[in-house]
């Protein structure tokens, strides 16, 4: 028999009971939906921590207060033990840093020409849209006068923008913050969402001076500062930029050693890669659990193939009597058990892609369908339909055609 006779047979013995290869592929289909979905799936997530933590800003790490009074710590920013002398002395001693940033932050409550808006207020220094990766879209930043002499002026997210003016221009318009007059100087590109869907565009920026006199009040006396944004020139020097910031910091304060800091540090290419990293577990994890489904469906392919030697008993004596060789028989089921498997396979392909995409639209993730996911999905299926019928084609083709013919 030729090979071509034999995919023949084999298709036509799939295509005879339509409903039972249609039932005996519906195994392999969900384990390979399942698998891509959960893939795609977890490689999005990725994507999107991804973009999350770089929005705010490449090559940085955070300085925040960590407060401890008597023996219970109230946390990250709860303390005043920044000050404006440890943001200098950062840009000046420590080497390898592009910029320094302190700010403070407050919310309030925006009104402009019949419209209002509570948003978050940044007091900052000019070289925040450094430290951060941030653009002026129109009109200009605060220069280091305008931020020493605190003067009223804003530069205002696209999304404070939009609530207040709509699409007009609102550079050179006047906004009362709370009760203060400012004035709008300039407007951000737009950055979209950040983590857990905060609008990064929802933001004003204020001179850091302006905001600390007029809009905090008591909350920060003098020169005290909430966080203080430091970016190393080179992703290559982070963690050597973060222990010289610490260890100057330490000397600032005159912490003695053994002490704990009054300050603590996030370091964010730390972070982008422990998270990463707990995605990518979690997203293996997933795609193993869902790889499950596809032993389940390959026991259901041998499960039917067993049957289906059972039935054409006689039609496998007859051709085995007639010359066919028992390799012949061991391909022809081989054939069947593998293209039932591919078909699950490439069905099963095009659900998890089309789930994958329905999630990620749902979810507002990034649609990441990994480049390998098709070769692996057919490549996996096959190698089921192939393990799972190997053990009904020797069976078949172990049979004594005498018997077999004898066979009701």
């Amino acid at each position: 028999m030729r090979f071509y006779e034999l995919i023949r047979f084999a298709l036509g013995a799939i295509v005879a009971h339509p409903m039972r290869s249609a039932l005996t592929s519906l195994g392999v289909v969900i384990g390979v939906a399942a698998v891509v979905m959960m893939t795609a799936i977890g490689l999005g997530a990725q994507q999107r921590i991804t973009g999350a933590i770089s929005g705010l800003g490449s090559n940085l790490i955070i300085v925040m207060p960590n407060f401890q009074r008597g023996p219970v710590s109230q946390g990250a920013g709860a303390g005043q033990s920044l000050r404006d002398a440890d943001a200098e002395a950062i840009a000046r001693q420590v080497e390898d840093v592009a910029a320094v940033a302190p700010s403070v932050t407050s919310r309030a409550q925006l009104a402009a020409d019949g419209a209002n808006w509570n948003t978050r207020i940044e007091g900052v220094t000019p070289e925040y849209l450094i430290a951060r990766d941030l653009v002026i879209s129109s009109g200009r930043m605060f220069d280091e006068r305008e931020a020493r002499q605190g003067r009223k002026v804003l530069v205002l997210g696209a999304t404070v923008a939009r609530e207040l003016w709509g699409d007009a221009d609102p550079v050179g318009r006047r906004v009362r913050v709370r009760t203060v007059p400012f004035e709008v100087i300039g407007v951000l590109e737009s950055k979209g969402q950040a983590g857990l869907g905060q609008d990064q565009d929802d933001v004003v920026l204020a001179p850091l001076q302006a905001v600390r006199s007029r809009l905090v009040g008591r909350r920060f006396r003098g020169d005290a500062i909430q966080t203080i944004y430091v970016k190393s020139s080179e992703a290559d020097t982070l963690d050597r930029v973060q222990e010289d910031v610490i260890n100057l910091l330490r000397d600032q304060h005159k912490i003695r050693q053994g002490e704990e800091d009054d300050f603590q540090t996030q370091n964010m290419a730390s972070i982008l890669a422990t998270m990463q990293a707990a995605v990518a577990t979690f997203t293996i994890f997933l795609a193993a659990v869902a790889a499950v489904s596809l032993v389940v469906g390959g026991v259901g392919i041998m499960n039917i193939m067993l049957v289906s030697v059972t039935e054409r008993t006689r039609e496998i004596g007859l051709r085995m009597a007639l010359g066919a060789k028992r390799s012949h028989v061991l391909i022809q089921f081989a054939l069947e058990s593998i293209a039932l498997s591919m078909a699950g396979g490439l069905l099963g392909l095009l659900i998890g892609i089309g789930g994958a995409l329905t999630v990620a639209k749902l979810a507002g993730w990034p649609a990441a369908i990994p480049p390998w996911a098709a070769p692996l999905a057919l490549g996996f299926s096959m190698a089921v339909g192939l393990v799972f019928g190997a053990y009904p084609s020797w069976r078949a083709a172990r049979l004594d055609p005498i018997e077999a013919l004898r066979r009701e």
